[in-house]
Parts: structure tokens; C-alpha cells; sequence
């Protein structure tokens, strides 16, 4: 008689546990080993075909930076300065576009005229090259008198000129309001938080159209092979757009934004400059002696009815002093009139609480 030896519950749970923490180690490993893969960062150093083999999806990059093929085993340096092109911005759009993070908003090395230039390219690349390209690939793969057909073509056209109408305005508004900032004249009809706001992918008629084609693919294998060839395109479409409104709105965003606060900053102290040059140059006398009362007791910090009650005038007559002095000298705020008055000699800067 034979006898079969059956194991405890407890020794197949062990089992089944050192079976899971083997599964869980080898995820583990891999997804280590995956990540550490997709985590290089590119050093100027490196050669530029070392990043071309490695990522071959960044070529179409390297169009849109300007740079041509045939650069040899030349580094990323060097192929850069052949080519005219900021090493370090290139390289945090590289890096950027590979790993999907990095913090940009306070790098002042990034060159805004380099990041320009690139987004500039690319949507003359994706709206005079990829799109028509794709409409050419559909337009073969579909029958012309199939109805259904005919509904793909048309979701692609409303989604290109969708897409067209994104990046116009970009062309027409953004890149211009930039160029304004770079040349010290920005208006503050507009910001970089506008464009923000109101800057998503258009990617829902890209959803809906690969899903028509996905039901539609023919029965015979030359249109099948040719439609799922156009899918594929699609997919690589997507996720190049996908990458590029990521770069907008994680370096260029950031970087227009800092660029914002420096021309404000630079405003204000044009601002005050002008005050005080303005008001050096005033005669004093233009004031009558109860607004140097008034311009005084605002310096020393009294409100409106303090001011009343110090010079024995109604709050109303202050209001009134205050509107002609403000007329008079083009000074609205307590910091300009305290500047004009030490210079003027109506306060002594001693006596200013700083």
C-alpha cells in the first residue's frame, strides 16, 4: 500500500507565499532595471549618436532644434555649436521629454530664444508634414464611396483643424506676446497664465477616431495592413503631441513665467526711478503749503482723519489735498511721496520710519 504524504495548509500557504514573494522580487528587479533605463540624463559630453541609438523617437527633435544629420561621433556639445544651437536647453528638453520631469521654473541658463525657435519648428513640421501625411495615409486605406469612410475622413479633418487652430494661435498670440517680453515692451493685456489656463490637448476626436478605425479595419489583408499601418502613425502622432504640449507647459510655461516677474520687476524700479527723478526736478512750490501739510502727514504715516484732526480740516478737504497733490506731481503711492519729500526737503529721512 502506498501512502501519499499531504501537506499541512500551513505548509502551502508558506509555499504559495515564497512562490508570491519571488513574483514580487522579480517585478521588482524589473521594474528597477526598467526604470533605471528610461532615468539616463544626457551630459553635454556624450555623443550624439549615443542618444539617437538609444532614443531614436528624438529625431524628428532635432529638426525642429535646427540640427542636421551627418554630425559623426561628434558630442552633444559639439554638434550643438555646429548647428547654433543652446547646449543646456536642449538638453533639459531631451532629458525632459525622456525621464518627464525636471523643475524649471527658476533655471535661468534656459534659453527662451532656443525654446522659441523649437516649438516654432515643430508646428510647421506637425501642420506642413504630419498631418497631411496621415489624411494621404487614410485617404488610401478608405474606399471613397464607403459612408462610413467618409465619417473617418471627416473626424480627421475636424481634428486637424483643431489642432491647426491651437497652434495658430500660438503663432499669432503667445510667440508674439514672448517676444514682447524679451524686448522689454509687454502689455498687460496678456499673460503666460492665459494661455495656461486654456491650454489642454485636443486629443477627444484623436480618441474617437482611432476608435472607428480599430471597428472598421477591412476584411481583405491590403487594406487591413494599410489601415493598421495609419493606426500606428496615429499612435506615434499622439504621442508626439502628447510630449510636446508636456514641454510647453513643464519648461516653457515655467521659464515665460519668471520672465514675467523680472519685466515687473524691472517696472517698478523704472517706476520709481522716474518719481524720483521727476520729483528732484519739480519746483515745491507748485504745492501750496497746506498740501506740504498733507504730504508730511501722510509720510508720517496718518491716516485721513488723523491728518483732519492734526490740521484742523474736514476729511473731505484732506481728500481734496491729497487728488491735487497726486494731479499735481503724478505720485499715487505713500513710498513715491515719502521719496519726494526727503528729496524735496519737506521731511528728514531721519525722521522716516523705513
Amino acid at each position: 500500500m502506498w501512502f501519499f504524504a499531504i501537506p499541512k495548509i500551513d505548509e502551502i500557504e508558506v509555499t504559495v507565499l515564497h512562490v508570491s514573494i519571488k513574483i514580487s522580487n522579480f517585478a521588482l528587479r524589473f521594474n528597477i532595471k526598467y526604470s533605471m533605463r528610461n532615468q539616463k540624463m544626457y551630459e553635454a559630453d556624450d555623443k550624439m549618436i549615443s542618444l539617437i541609438r538609444d532614443n531614436y523617437d528624438l529625431l524628428q527633435m532635432l529638426g525642429s532644434f535646427g540640427i542636421s544629420l551627418g554630425f559623426g561621433d561628434k558630442t552633444v556639445q559639439e554638434t550643438c555649436e555646429d548647428n547654433g544651437v543652446d547646449t543646456y536647453t536642449f538638453l533639459a528638453v531631451v532629458n525632459f521629454t525622456i525621464n518627464g520631469s525636471g523643475e524649471y521654473e527658476n533655471d535661468e541658463q534656459l534659453s527662451i530664444q532656443t525654446l522659441m525657435h523649437y516649438l516654432e519648428a515643430s508646428h510647421a513640421y506637425y501642420l506642413d508634414f504630419q498631418l497631411p501625411f496621415i489624411k494621404r495615409e487614410l485617404s488610401e486605406c478608405l474606399q471613397p464611396d464607403d459612408s462610413l469612410g467618409q465619417l473617418i475622413m471627416r473626424f480627421y479633418d475636424e481634428y486637424s483643424h483643431e489642432i491647426r487652430r491651437h497652434m495658430q494661435y500660438e503663432e499669432k498670440t503667445l510667440f508674439p506676446y514672448v517676444r514682447s517680453l524679451l524686448d522689454g515692451k509687454a502689455t498687460a493685456e496678456y499673460s503666460i497664465e492665459t494661455f495656461s489656463k486654456h491650454h489642454g490637448a485636443a486629443d477627444k476626436k484623436l480618441r474617437e477616431l482611432k476608435l472607428l478605425i480599430i471597428k472598421y479595419l477591412p476584411s481583405d489583408g491590403l487594406h487591413n495592413n494599410m489601415l493598421t499601418a495609419t493606426l500606428h502613425d496615429i499612435y506615434d502622432n499622439e504621442e508626439w503631441l502628447r510630449q510636446h504640449s508636456m514641454i510647453e507647459d513643464h519648461i516653457f510655461v515655467p521659464v515665460i513665467r519668471r520672465l514675467e516677474k523680472l519685466a515687473k520687476q524691472s517696472d517698478v524700479t523704472k517706476n520709481i526711478s522716474e518719481m524720483v527723478f521727476k520729483g528732484a526736478g519739480q519746483n515745491p512750490d507748485a504745492l501750496s503749503d497746506r498740501e506740504k501739510d498733507v504730504i508730511v502727514s501722510l509720510v508720517q504715516g496718518m491716516a485721513n482723519k488723523e491728518i483732519a484732526d492734526h490740521l484742523c480740516i474736514s476729511i473731505n478737504t484732506v481728500i481734496t489735498h491729497r487728488r491735487n497733490i497726486a494731479r499735481k506731481l503724478q505720485i499715487h503711492s505713500p513710498a513715491g511721496l515719502t521719496i519726494y519729500a526727503i528729496i524735496n526737503g519737506l521731511v528728514d529721512i531721519s525722521s522716516v520710519k523705513l
